[in-house]
């Protein structure tokens, strides 16, 4: 079943910008078994990251480097609380998947339409005259 990891951040005033640009720059490269990602501005600058992936194992094979990027980001955050620091991260399984996509039947593979057989030719016969 599909796996998520969604971590909250909160960012300096004035480094928004910076924030969103370092996010849309590091998606393109992503993390082996990271389906997509998506950068959430939930106001106040409050932002959520919430990744979508293969498996719970991409996610903790993963953590190396994502704990790298958020090196990369922490002197654009503010600290959320005394407890989290400056992030609030949770990760786990999907139990639940609606929507077009979670709900779309799996696809076949279309097969080939079979061809359609030649009519045979004709034989030519060689006709005898009659003598």
């Amino acid at each position: 079943m599909t796996a998520y990891n969604i971590v909250r951040f909160r960012v300096k005033p004035g480094r928004e910008e910076e924030f969103v640009d370092t996010h849309r720059n590091m998606a393109a490269d992503g993390f082996p078994g990271m389906r997509r990602v998506a950068l959430v501005d939930t106001g106040g600058g409050t932002y959520c990251v919430l990744g979508e992936w293969d498996s719970f194992d991409d996610i903790v094979a993963a953590r190396p480097d994502m704990i790298g990027v958020l090196d990369a980001l922490r002197d654009m955050l503010d600290e959320i609380s005394p407890e989290l620091g400056v992030t609030d991260p949770i990760s786990g399984h999907a139990v639940v998947e609606l929507g077009a996509a979670a709900e779309a039947p799996p696809t076949r593979p279309k097969r080939k339409a079979a061809k359609k057989a030649k009519p045979a030719a004709k034989k030519k016969t060689s006709a005898k005259k009659p003598v």
